[in-house]
Formats: C-alpha cells, structure tokens, sequence
C-alpha cells in the first residue's frame, strides 16, 4: 500500500538538456555535513524486468535528462515537496520527492517492485540472503529507491548486541550480500568503495547510515565501468533481519540530487508492525 501526502502538483514538466548540466554541476556545491535521522513521528510529507534492464539502468545506459536544484547548492524545504511511502507488509516508511515547485519539476517514480514478502522477493545474490521487498525508479533522472531484507552477514557481524555494532560493519554487512554476480563475499565488497559511515536513533532503535560508491560494470566479462553509481543507505535490524532503504543515482549528478537522495535516507523509519506485517521469518518456504 503506498500513502501518498496532499500535494498540488504542476502541469508541466521542466526538463534541463544535457549540455546545461555541466555548467549547473560546475557551480553546485555538494554539502559536506552527514545527514541526520529523521524523527519517528514525522508530521511533515517533507523494472521487475529482467537483469538486463535493471543494470542499464542503475549504470546510466539509458542516457537520463537531468533536473535542476537552486544554484546556490542549498535547497530551500519550500522548494522540494516529497510523498510518504508506507509498506504495511514490511511495515516500514519513507519519503520520496515528487516536484521541485521553483522549477516546475515533477519526478517520474514507476513503481517497479511493489510490496511484497520477504520469502517472495527477488534476492540481489545467488545465496538468496538480501532481497528486494519494493523498489521505485525514475527512468528519466536516473534515480532508483529500494528496500531490501536480509540477515546480518555472521562473518563480519559476531555480536548478537546490536547496539555494539558499527555502521561500517552494518554496510559491510550488506554490500557483501549484495551483488548479482557469483563471487565470493569479499570480492562483492571490492565491488563497492564505503564513502562514509555513521549511526544515529530513531525512537531509540539504532540506525546505521552510509555513502558509497558501486564500481564495477554490471556483467561480469565488460570492461570496467569509470561511469559509478552513487548511494546513500540506512539500515536498521528487527526479529534478526536487516531492513535497509538505499537510493542511488549516477556519480556524475550526485552534486545535483544527492541532497535530495539524502533527505529521503534520513526519513526512512520501521513502523509499529499491524496485522498486515509479515516477517521475514514466516513461511520461508513460501515463494508467492
């Protein structure tokens, strides 16, 4: 189920030509300061096609047309207006941006993986551990938002206290678990570079944040790719499963959408699970 916040949307769509990206990017300053978990209580809305369209896409072979932040760098709150994402199966939440009212932007989300339980998800490896349970994308700006489950990696996580670990376990974690190709778990990380890592709470349940970079081509036997995708990603764990949301977008634009990728991050938040949740942990041999 996705809720949606009240939102007066513009008509028109106003797309920038790729040849005005790179003046925009030349003079856009990433903000350097870590992004911070949002409240629980959150009072302000602030393709499941195959493997080869999924890859072109999140290595930026669709050649995406790129919108416009404020060229200051900063982006106003009044100028980004964001819808609430709600998944009552997994029973988990976060914001997602929608228009860009000062440029008359609306972004173009598909739904592409909608809601679904964790035993019936699409796995990101061939061991099946991390599965995407819903994931959205804009084809045209080149964004991608995903859930995936799964259990912590024994290997780098040793602790059964979650409170011991360390985000940049957290992500080794999960990036070791995330790759579609069969290599070993420490080639799967060598595939991803961590730019950063952090924690913070949200109704005191530790969240672990992270931004790194994926620089491998998506098929094993292609050169490799120097046009990297950036993510940012939070994770946090319950019943013994890792819940991470991860948004990404080319490395080339990160100046440009990072900011907003950020703010949906930070907004990410377990729900108060209701009689539609269903744990990763029942029927796992249920595959529909």
């Amino acid at each position: 189920m996705v809720v949606l916040s009240p939102l007066s949307l513009f008509t028109s769509n106003q797309l920038v030509p790729s040849n005005m990206f790179l003046r925009e990017q030349a003079r856009t300053v990433m903000q350097q300061n870590k992004w911070q978990p949002c409240s629980s209580a959150i009072s302000k809305p602030t393709l499941q096609s195959g493997f080869c369209r999924r890859e072109l896409l999140l290595f930026g072979l669709s050649a995406p047309v790129l919108v416009v932040l404020p060229s200051s760098g900063s982006l106003a709150e009044e100028d980004l207006k964001m819808a609430t994402f709600v998944d009552e199966i997994n029973s988990c939440s976060y914001l997602y941006p929608v228009e860009l009212q000062s440029k008359k932007v609306i972004f173009k989300w598909v739904e592409s993986r909608k809601p679904e339980r964790y035993s019936s998800a699409a796995p990101l490896s061939p061991d099946a551990r991390l599965r995407i349970v819903s994931e959205r994308v804009d084809i045209v700006d080149n964004l991608i938002i995903s859930i995936s489950i799964g259990p912590p990696n024994s290997k780098i996580i040793k602790s059964l206290d979650k409170r011991t670990w360390t985000a940049k376990d957290v992500a080794d974690s999960v990036l070791a678990d995330k790759s579609a190709l069969r290599v070993t778990s420490s080639q799967r990380m060598a595939e991803s570079s961590v730019l950063d890592a952090h924690s913070g709470e949200i109704a005191g349940e530790p969240y672990w944040y992270y931004e790194y970079l994926v620089r491998k081509a998506p098929t094993k036997t292609a050169e490799e790719s120097n046009n990297y995708r950036h993510y940012v990603a939070s994770t946090t764990e319950r019943d013994g499963y890792l819940y991470s949301i991860n948004a990404s977008t080319l490395n080339k634009q990160w100046n440009i959408v990072g900011p907003i990728l950020q703010k949906t991050i930070a907004s990410f938040h377990l729900l108060p699970p209701t009689e539609n949740y269903v744990p990763p942990y029942k029927d796992p041999w249920r595959f529909w």
